[in-house]
């Protein structure tokens, strides 16, 4: 049985930064640990024992990694502004492989918007995400439906989605990081139509 220790979700788990945990568990592919939920990027100042909520972080992550590898494997994840690009470099960005499969939603950038970015030698598919989650979108990338989960559990579903999402992958205008935070538009909000 795979175990967080032995997968780089291993030095995220023990700083406190893996959130709200839809699922976080062996995938059922021999080898491989899966993660669902949120990574904390930017922890707010504590106050007292209190410990406060992060200032921002990588959201409704879908993540695999193998056992021994020291690396994230295949990941997709929710950026609310593209400015916390910078951080999230900082702490995820080393456990990244220029062999994996990444893809990057983000709030804030035109909503046809589909470039590819390298940095360090790390390739990210970028894509617009406005008023669904990371789930319902890589879902459809991967043109998957949700009778092709019905009989997996948790972490097969997770292994299956990322799986034919890298299948899926495609290049698109291939831009610097530079020139793709150029791009970007103003955060939009999340809440703003809503229904009350």
């Amino acid at each position: 049985m795979t175990s967080i220790e032995t997968t780089a979700f291993a030095a995220l788990d023990k700083e406190g930064r893996l959130l709200n945990a839809v699922f976080k568990g062996p995938t059922g592919k021999p080898g491989y640990y899966g993660f669902r939920g949120d990574i904390a990027l930017k922890f707010q100042p504590k106050m007292a024992d209190e410990a406060r909520p992060p200032e921002f972080k990588l959201e409704q992550i879908v993540a695999v990694a193998k056992e021994g590898t020291g690396k994230i494997e295949k990941l997709a994840g929710y950026l609310h502004d593209f400015a916390h690009f910078e951080e999230f470099k900082k702490i995820v960005l080393p456990l990244l492989s220029p062999d994996g499969v990444y893809f990057l939603f983000v709030n804030n950038v035109d909503l046809l918007a589909k470039y590819t970015i390298s940095v360090d030698g790390v390739t990210f598919t970028v894509l617009a995400c406005d008023e669904t989650t990371v789930w319902k979108e890589l879902s459809e990338y991967a043109g998957l439906d949700k009778n092709d989960f019905k009989k997996l559990d948790g972490g097969g579903k997770v292994q299956l989605v990322l799986e034919k999402a890298a299948e899926a992958k495609e290049t698109y205008e291939v831009l610097s990081i530079e020139d793709a935070l150029s791009r970007a538009e103003p955060v939009k909000n999340r809440n703003a139509n809503r229904p009350v």
